[in-house]
């Protein structure tokens, strides 16, 4: 697998932009590698943070207000990075011309296995 992206390659990459041709490894690792779903969070919430501290600093009122409302804000973003997750990887699989499945390499696995299970019981019927 190639290296990690230094620290500014990272943050061009989480919001969005692609990584050098050298990266393209890491990249698929990176969206459909074990803790892929995790990665995707914590990117995500990442591009959120400046919109975090605005939020944050911005309003006046007691702290323990201004961080409910971060708090709620994490919340939703979490729950839209989630529910989005698949578009997103399929989005920067693409960018990085490294196909279009939405599946993980587990994914993929189990996916493989069903269809051979199906194959097994159905396809030799018939034969």
């Amino acid at each position: 697998m190639s290296g990690r992206p230094n620290p500014i390659q990272w943050v061009r990459y989480a919001y969005g932009h692609t990584l050098p041709e050298s990266k393209r490894e890491w990249v698929r690792n990176d969206l459909t590698g074990p803790m892929a779903t995790p990665r995707h969070l914590i990117r995500t919430q990442f591009a959120f943070l400046p919109l975090y501290l605005a939020m944050f600093f911005a309003f006046d009122g007691a702290v323990w207000i201004r961080a409910l409302m971060v708090l709620l804000a994490v919340l939703l973003a979490l729950i839209f990075s989630a529910a989005y997750m698949a578009q997103n990887r399929v989005v920067r699989l693409r960018k990085h011309d490294l196909g279009f499945s939405p599946l993980t390499q587990r994914q993929r696995v189990q996916a493989d296995a069903a269809t051979e299970r199906y194959r097994e019981m159905y396809v030799s019927r018939r034969a």
